[in-house]
Protein backbone atom coordinates (compact mmCIF):
# COMPACT_ATOMS: atom_id res chain seq x y z
CA UNK A 1 0.00 0.00 0.00
CA UNK A 2 1.27 3.12 -0.93
CA UNK A 3 0.34 6.74 0.60
CA UNK A 4 1.15 10.37 -0.19
CA UNK A 5 1.98 12.27 3.04
CA UNK A 6 2.61 16.30 2.96
CA UNK A 7 4.53 18.46 5.73
CA UNK A 8 2.37 20.97 7.27
CA UNK A 9 2.43 24.36 5.40
CA UNK A 10 5.01 26.23 5.88
CA UNK A 11 5.05 29.58 7.70
CA UNK A 12 4.78 32.50 5.45
CA UNK A 13 8.22 34.11 6.43
CA UNK A 14 9.99 30.72 6.83
CA UNK A 15 9.30 28.65 3.56
CA UNK A 16 11.26 25.43 3.55
CA UNK A 17 9.53 25.12 -0.01
CA UNK A 18 10.65 28.09 -1.63
CA UNK A 19 13.29 26.47 -3.84
CA UNK A 20 10.59 23.60 -4.62
CA UNK A 21 9.84 20.09 -3.70
CA UNK A 22 10.78 16.56 -4.70
CA UNK A 23 8.49 13.10 -3.73
CA UNK A 24 10.51 10.70 -2.01
CA UNK A 25 9.72 7.15 -1.43
CA UNK A 26 9.45 6.20 2.63
CA UNK A 27 8.82 2.97 3.89
CA UNK A 28 6.35 2.70 7.12
CA UNK A 29 6.51 1.02 9.89
CA UNK A 30 4.46 -1.83 8.53
CA UNK A 31 6.34 -2.56 5.61
CA UNK A 32 4.38 -0.84 3.42
CA UNK A 33 5.45 2.78 1.45
CA UNK A 34 4.26 6.22 1.14
CA UNK A 35 5.07 8.99 -1.12
CA UNK A 36 6.34 12.02 1.23
CA UNK A 37 6.74 15.56 -0.35
CA UNK A 38 10.64 17.06 0.86
CA UNK A 39 11.51 20.89 0.18
CA UNK A 40 14.69 21.15 -2.03
CA UNK A 41 17.78 22.51 -1.49
CA UNK A 42 19.23 25.27 -2.90
CA UNK A 43 21.91 22.68 -4.17
CA UNK A 44 19.01 20.33 -4.92
CA UNK A 45 18.44 23.39 -7.36
CA UNK A 46 22.27 23.24 -8.67
CA UNK A 47 21.80 19.45 -9.15
CA UNK A 48 18.23 18.64 -9.73
CA UNK A 49 16.41 14.93 -10.38
CA UNK A 50 14.05 14.27 -12.69
CA UNK A 51 10.70 14.82 -11.42
CA UNK A 52 11.55 17.89 -9.31
CA UNK A 53 9.10 20.58 -8.70
CA UNK A 54 11.75 23.94 -8.91
CA UNK A 55 9.51 26.75 -7.99
CA UNK A 56 9.53 29.89 -10.56
CA UNK A 57 7.74 33.26 -11.27
CA UNK A 58 5.05 33.59 -14.08
CA UNK A 59 7.64 36.23 -15.23
CA UNK A 60 10.97 33.22 -15.57
CA UNK A 61 8.80 31.01 -16.77
CA UNK A 62 7.20 33.12 -19.99
CA UNK A 63 11.28 34.15 -20.72
CA UNK A 64 11.88 30.52 -20.69
CA UNK A 65 9.35 29.76 -22.89
CA UNK A 66 9.75 32.84 -24.94
CA UNK A 67 13.77 32.33 -25.73
CA UNK A 68 12.93 28.10 -26.19
CA UNK A 69 10.58 29.22 -29.15
CA UNK A 70 12.55 31.89 -30.57
CA UNK A 71 15.42 29.72 -31.09
CA UNK A 72 13.84 26.61 -32.01
CA UNK A 73 12.33 28.33 -34.99
CA UNK A 74 15.62 30.09 -35.60
CA UNK A 75 17.33 26.75 -35.94
CA UNK A 76 14.79 24.66 -37.34
CA UNK A 77 16.36 24.25 -40.74
CA UNK A 78 18.96 22.21 -39.11
CA UNK A 79 18.15 18.81 -38.14
CA UNK A 80 21.40 18.20 -35.63
CA UNK A 81 20.06 21.08 -34.02
CA UNK A 82 18.59 20.48 -30.43
CA UNK A 83 17.08 23.69 -27.63
CA UNK A 84 16.63 22.29 -24.66
CA UNK A 85 14.80 23.25 -22.07
CA UNK A 86 12.98 22.00 -18.97
CA UNK A 87 15.28 18.65 -18.40
CA UNK A 88 18.53 18.26 -17.11
CA UNK A 89 21.72 18.11 -19.23
CA UNK A 90 25.19 16.03 -18.03
CA UNK A 91 28.18 17.89 -18.85
CA UNK A 92 30.72 15.06 -18.36
CA UNK A 93 32.03 16.47 -15.92
CA UNK A 94 33.90 14.89 -13.59
CA UNK A 95 32.29 15.11 -9.90
CA UNK A 96 29.87 17.33 -11.60
CA UNK A 97 26.04 15.72 -11.51
CA UNK A 98 23.57 16.85 -14.45
CA UNK A 99 22.95 20.17 -14.34
CA UNK A 100 19.42 22.05 -14.93
CA UNK A 101 20.02 25.27 -17.17
CA UNK A 102 17.01 27.38 -18.45
CA UNK A 103 17.85 26.97 -22.26
CA UNK A 104 20.38 25.66 -24.09
CA UNK A 105 21.11 25.24 -27.52
CA UNK A 106 23.60 22.30 -29.04
CA UNK A 107 24.32 21.11 -32.62
CA UNK A 108 25.26 17.92 -33.70
CA UNK A 109 22.91 15.42 -32.22
CA UNK A 110 22.59 12.49 -33.90
CA UNK A 111 18.95 12.01 -33.14
CA UNK A 112 15.72 13.90 -31.14
CA UNK A 113 14.36 11.93 -28.25
CA UNK A 114 12.38 12.60 -25.32
CA UNK A 115 15.09 13.40 -23.22
CA UNK A 116 15.15 13.36 -19.01
CA UNK A 117 18.31 13.71 -18.85
CA UNK A 118 20.62 14.53 -22.36
CA UNK A 119 23.71 13.53 -22.23
CA UNK A 120 26.19 15.57 -24.23
CA UNK A 121 28.94 13.33 -24.63
CA UNK A 122 26.71 10.32 -25.84
CA UNK A 123 24.63 12.32 -28.09
CA UNK A 124 27.97 13.70 -29.45
CA UNK A 125 26.57 17.15 -29.31
CA UNK A 126 28.24 20.40 -28.84
CA UNK A 127 26.92 22.90 -26.80
CA UNK A 128 26.56 26.34 -28.63
CA UNK A 129 25.00 28.91 -26.28
CA UNK A 130 23.61 28.59 -22.59
CA UNK A 131 21.04 30.78 -21.09
CA UNK A 132 20.07 30.91 -16.68
CA UNK A 133 17.43 33.35 -16.18
CA UNK A 134 18.40 34.27 -12.57
CA UNK A 135 15.95 34.15 -9.25
CA UNK A 136 16.43 34.91 -5.69
CA UNK A 137 17.00 31.74 -4.66
CA UNK A 138 19.22 30.39 -7.18
CA UNK A 139 21.20 33.52 -8.14
CA UNK A 140 24.03 32.58 -6.77
CA UNK A 141 24.34 29.08 -8.89
CA UNK A 142 23.84 30.94 -12.28
CA UNK A 143 26.46 33.74 -11.42
CA UNK A 144 29.38 31.83 -9.19
CA UNK A 145 29.65 27.95 -9.75
CA UNK A 146 27.65 27.38 -13.35
CA UNK A 147 30.27 29.93 -14.58
CA UNK A 148 33.14 27.28 -13.48
CA UNK A 149 31.05 24.67 -15.06
CA UNK A 150 29.77 26.16 -18.35
CA UNK A 151 33.73 26.89 -18.78
CA UNK A 152 34.51 23.50 -17.89
CA UNK A 153 32.13 22.25 -20.58
CA UNK A 154 33.85 24.47 -23.19
CA UNK A 155 30.29 26.50 -23.80
CA UNK A 156 30.86 28.99 -26.65
CA UNK A 157 28.50 31.38 -24.94
CA UNK A 158 26.65 31.86 -21.61
CA UNK A 159 23.92 34.68 -21.23
CA UNK A 160 22.36 35.15 -17.81
CA UNK A 161 19.48 37.22 -17.43
CA UNK A 162 20.03 38.65 -13.90
CA UNK A 163 17.01 39.68 -11.89
CA UNK A 164 16.53 42.10 -9.21
CA UNK A 165 13.62 43.80 -7.17
CA UNK A 166 15.10 46.71 -6.41
CA UNK A 167 11.76 48.79 -6.42
CA UNK A 168 9.26 45.79 -6.19
CA UNK A 169 9.35 45.30 -10.10
CA UNK A 170 10.98 42.78 -12.08
CA UNK A 171 14.28 44.38 -13.61
CA UNK A 172 16.88 42.42 -15.60
CA UNK A 173 20.40 42.45 -16.37
CA UNK A 174 22.16 41.19 -19.25
CA UNK A 175 25.77 39.26 -18.45
CA UNK A 176 27.08 37.46 -21.72
CA UNK A 177 30.28 35.81 -21.26
CA UNK A 178 32.13 34.43 -24.84
CA UNK A 179 34.51 31.53 -24.12
CA UNK A 180 38.43 31.58 -24.23
CA UNK A 181 40.69 28.77 -22.64
CA UNK A 182 41.94 30.55 -19.98
CA UNK A 183 38.42 31.87 -18.82
CA UNK A 184 34.74 33.36 -20.12
CA UNK A 185 35.66 36.99 -21.48
CA UNK A 186 32.55 39.71 -20.39
CA UNK A 187 30.85 40.41 -23.87
CA UNK A 188 30.14 44.19 -23.91
CA UNK A 189 26.32 45.06 -24.75
CA UNK A 190 25.61 47.58 -27.62
CA UNK A 191 24.19 50.71 -26.89
CA UNK A 192 20.61 49.62 -26.77
CA UNK A 193 21.66 47.44 -24.20
CA UNK A 194 21.72 43.82 -26.26
CA UNK A 195 23.76 41.07 -26.71
CA UNK A 196 23.93 39.09 -30.37
CA UNK A 197 24.05 35.99 -30.19
CA UNK A 198 25.78 34.11 -33.25
CA UNK A 199 24.40 30.77 -33.16
CA UNK A 200 20.63 32.21 -33.09
CA UNK A 201 21.59 34.88 -35.64
CA UNK A 202 19.34 37.45 -33.07
CA UNK A 203 20.07 39.96 -30.21
CA UNK A 204 18.45 39.69 -26.87
CA UNK A 205 17.80 42.88 -25.08
CA UNK A 206 15.16 44.15 -22.41
CA UNK A 207 11.09 45.56 -22.83
CA UNK A 208 8.88 46.51 -20.17
CA UNK A 209 6.03 44.03 -20.37
CA UNK A 210 2.73 47.02 -21.57
CA UNK A 211 0.19 44.37 -19.58
CA UNK A 212 2.34 43.05 -16.45
CA UNK A 213 4.49 46.71 -16.33
CA UNK A 214 7.87 44.61 -15.58
CA UNK A 215 10.85 43.66 -17.29
CA UNK A 216 11.48 40.91 -19.89
CA UNK A 217 13.10 39.32 -22.59
CA UNK A 218 12.86 40.05 -26.09
CA UNK A 219 14.87 38.95 -29.23
CA UNK A 220 15.77 41.09 -32.61
CA UNK A 221 16.72 40.50 -36.07
CA UNK A 222 19.94 42.78 -35.74
CA UNK A 223 19.17 43.63 -39.85
CA UNK A 224 15.57 44.70 -39.47
CA UNK A 225 16.31 45.65 -36.22
CA UNK A 226 12.49 44.48 -35.40
CA UNK A 227 11.53 42.53 -32.09
CA UNK A 228 10.25 39.17 -32.33
CA UNK A 229 7.21 38.64 -30.87
CA UNK A 230 6.03 35.94 -28.56
CA UNK A 231 2.94 32.97 -29.14
CA UNK A 232 0.40 35.66 -27.30
CA UNK A 233 0.76 38.74 -29.74
CA UNK A 234 1.24 36.59 -32.44
CA UNK A 235 -1.92 35.44 -32.25
CA UNK A 236 -3.11 38.83 -31.15
CA UNK A 237 -2.15 40.06 -34.01
CA UNK A 238 -3.27 37.03 -36.63
CA UNK A 239 -6.42 37.79 -34.77
CA UNK A 240 -6.30 41.88 -35.42
CA UNK A 241 -5.23 41.26 -39.27
CA UNK A 242 -9.00 38.17 -39.60
CA UNK A 243 -10.71 40.92 -37.96
CA UNK A 244 -9.77 43.47 -40.73
CA UNK A 245 -9.55 41.38 -43.34
CA UNK A 246 -13.26 40.32 -42.68
CA UNK A 247 -14.23 43.85 -42.99
CA UNK A 248 -12.36 44.42 -45.54
CA UNK A 249 -14.92 41.53 -47.17
CA UNK A 250 -17.65 42.89 -45.62
CA UNK A 251 -16.86 46.27 -46.90
CA UNK A 252 -16.26 44.97 -50.62
CA UNK A 253 -19.11 42.55 -50.69
CA UNK A 254 -21.04 45.73 -49.43
CA UNK A 255 -20.02 47.66 -52.78
CA UNK A 256 -20.34 44.75 -55.18
CA UNK A 257 -23.59 44.60 -53.82
CA UNK A 258 -24.14 48.14 -54.20
CA UNK A 259 -22.37 48.25 -57.31
CA UNK A 260 -24.53 45.71 -58.75
CA UNK A 261 -27.73 46.63 -57.76
CA UNK A 262 -26.73 50.44 -59.14
CA UNK A 263 -26.26 48.54 -62.33
CA UNK A 264 -29.60 46.25 -62.16
CA UNK A 265 -31.21 49.51 -61.35
CA UNK A 266 -29.84 51.69 -64.70
CA UNK A 267 -30.40 48.66 -66.86
CA UNK A 268 -33.79 48.34 -65.73
CA UNK A 269 -34.34 52.54 -66.12
CA UNK A 270 -32.57 51.99 -69.60
CA UNK A 271 -35.03 49.42 -70.41
CA UNK A 272 -38.30 51.70 -69.13
CA UNK A 273 -36.41 54.44 -71.28
CA UNK A 274 -36.23 52.05 -74.23
CA UNK A 275 -39.90 50.68 -74.09
CA UNK A 276 -41.09 54.36 -73.43
CA UNK A 277 -39.13 55.42 -77.04
CA UNK A 278 -40.36 52.33 -78.50
CA UNK A 279 -43.93 53.28 -77.72
CA UNK A 280 -43.52 56.69 -79.04
CA UNK A 281 -42.18 55.33 -81.98
CA UNK A 282 -44.86 52.96 -82.45
CA UNK A 283 -47.13 55.48 -81.92
CA UNK A 284 -45.60 58.37 -84.45
CA UNK A 285 -45.93 54.76 -86.60
CA UNK A 286 -49.28 54.22 -86.18
CA UNK A 287 -49.70 58.47 -86.87
CA UNK A 288 -48.28 57.77 -90.04
CA UNK A 289 -50.11 54.95 -91.18
CA UNK A 290 -53.64 56.63 -89.94
CA UNK A 291 -52.71 59.53 -91.87
CA UNK A 292 -51.35 57.34 -94.86
CA UNK A 293 -54.60 55.35 -94.80
CA UNK A 294 -57.28 58.49 -94.34
CA UNK A 295 -55.43 59.94 -97.34
CA UNK A 296 -56.17 56.72 -99.11
CA UNK A 297 -60.20 56.89 -98.18
CA UNK A 298 -59.89 60.19 -99.52
CA UNK A 299 -58.97 59.84 -102.85
CA UNK A 300 -61.35 56.51 -102.92
CA UNK A 301 -63.98 58.84 -102.75
CA UNK A 302 -62.76 61.39 -104.90
CA UNK A 303 -62.11 59.07 -107.44
CA UNK A 304 -65.81 57.33 -107.29
CA UNK A 305 -67.51 60.56 -107.80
Amino acid sequence: MRTVSKRPPPEPDDDPYRYGWRFVRVKNPDGSFREEQVPLTERDVLFPRTGDFIAQTSGHNRDVVYLRSVFQSQVTGDPSAAVISGCRVDWNLPRVRPLGPDVTLFFGVKQHQDWATFNVAAEGAQPALVVEITSENTRKNDMGIKVTYYHRAKVPLYLIADVTRPNGKRHLTLIGYRYKPEGYDLIEPDARGRIYLDPVRLSVGVIRDRRAGYQRLACFDPKTRERIKDYAELVEEIDKIRKQTQAYEREAAAHIQARIEAEAQAQAEARARADIQARIDAEAQIRVLEAELEQFRHQGSRNST
